[in-house]
C-alpha cells in the first residue's frame, strides 16, 4: 500500500511539473500538431502531422485557429517540423520516414506568412537524400526525421533514431535552402540516451532569434546547445531541461531569445496543449 502511494505521488509530481508550463489547449483541428513557428509579428503558426492536408494554421493566443492557408502544390505525406530563415520565409518538413521506405524527402519553402493575403500560396520544393555510405541498410531505421532548423544559409537536419539495436544517436546533416535535389552532408552525432527510445527520440528543433541557442525536443526533455563552433551544434555546451512526465511532444519554437513554446499531440484524451518556459526561470542541468 505504501509503495502504491509513493508511486502515485511521484506520477502526480511529474504530471504537475509539466502542467505548470501549460498556457493553452490547442484547437481540436490541430490534434496532431507536429510543427510550430512564430512569424515576425510573433503570431503562432502550426501544421498537422501526415494525412491531415497541406495547410498552415494561424493559432490565436486562446488556442483557436483563426485562419488556414492551403499550400496548393504540396502534399502532406508526413509533415514533421517547421523553421524559417532570416527573411521570415517558412520551411515545412515533409520528411517523416518511419519505415525507412522514402529515399528522397521533401521540404516546402513558402513566403513569409505576413505577406500571404489570400487563403492559399505556392511553395518552392526542396528535395534531399542521405549519403548511401552512411545508411546502406534501410532496415536499420536510423534515418527517420522530425526536426530541422535554418542557420547560416543552410537547413540543418536532426534525425530521429529508430536503429536496431537502439544506440540513441541523433545525426546532424545540412543541405541547401534552395529548390534542388540535394545530397545531405553529414556533420556530427549526439547521443540523447541508449536505453528507452520512446523517451529520447528527437521530435523537433528550434533556434533562437539571435541565433545563439538551439533546442532539441524529446518526449520529456529539452536539450539546450550554446557556444558551438561553425555549423556543428554538438561542439559546444549542452544543457538538459526536465519537462516532467512523458507525453507525445512533437513541436518546439522560440517566442523570443528567452521563452520557448512546445506542444504535445492528443493521445487518448491527454495532450493537445501548448506550454511555455523561460530559460532564466528553469533549472539547467549541464551535460557538457
Amino acid at each position: 500500500m505504501l509503495i502504491a502511494v509513493v508511486i502515485a505521488a511521484f506520477i502526480f509530481y511529474r504530471i504537475d511539473k509539466l502542467y505548470q508550463y501549460k498556457y493553452v489547449t490547442i484547437d481540436a483541428a490541430l490534434k496532431e500538431v507536429s510543427g510550430i513557428e512564430f512569424d515576425r509579428k510573433q503570431r503562432l503558426w502550426a501544421i498537422n502531422d501526415g494525412g491531415n492536408g497541406p495547410f498552415l494554421h494561424h493559432v490565436q493566443r486562446d488556442g483557436s485557429v483563426k485562419r488556414s492557408v492551403k499550400i496548393t502544390n504540396a502534399k502532406n505525406l508526413d509533415w514533421e517540423d517547421m523553421t524559417q530563415n532570416t527573411l521570415g520565409h517558412f520551411f515545412i518538413g515533409d520528411f517523416g520516414n518511419n519505415d525507412s521506405k522514402r529515399d528522397w524527402l521533401t521540404i516546402y519553402k513558402i513566403e513569409n506568412p505576413i505577406d500571404i493575403k489570400g487563403e492559399s500560396t505556392e511553395a518552392e520544393i526542396i528535395k534531399f537524400a542521405y549519403p548511401e555510405y552512411l545508411f546502406p541498410n534501410q532496415k536499420n531505421k536510423n534515418h527517420d526525421l522530425e526536426a530541422f532548423i535554418h542557420y547560416n544559409n543552410k537547413l540543418h537536419l536532426f534525425t530521429k533514431n529508430r536503429s536496431i539495436p537502439f544506440d540513441g544517436k541523433t545525426h546532424l546533416f545540412s543541405i541547401g535552402e534552395y529548390a534542388a535535389n540535394h545530397k545531405a552532408q553529414y556533420i556530427d552525432s549526439f547521443t540523447t540516451c541508449d536505453n528507452f527510445k520512446l523517451s529520447c527520440w528527437v521530435t523537433s528543433a528550434a533556434i533562437s532569434p539571435d541565433q545563439m541557442k538551439l533546442v532539441l525536443l524529446d518526449s520529456n526533455r529539452l536539450w539546450l546547445f550554446k557556444n558551438w563552433q561553425e555549423d556543428n551544434f554538438f561542439s559546444g555546451e549542452v544543457y538538459l531541461i526536465d519537462l516532467g512526465v512523458i507525453t507525445q511532444k512533437e513541436s518546439v519554437a522560440f517566442f523570443d531569445n528567452n521563452s520557448i513554446v512546445f506542444t504535445d499531440e492528443e493521445f487518448k484524451g491527454i495532450g493537445r496543449n501548448a506550454y511555455i518556459i523561460n530559460l532564466d526561470e528553469v533549472t539547467l542541468e549541464k551535460i557538457k
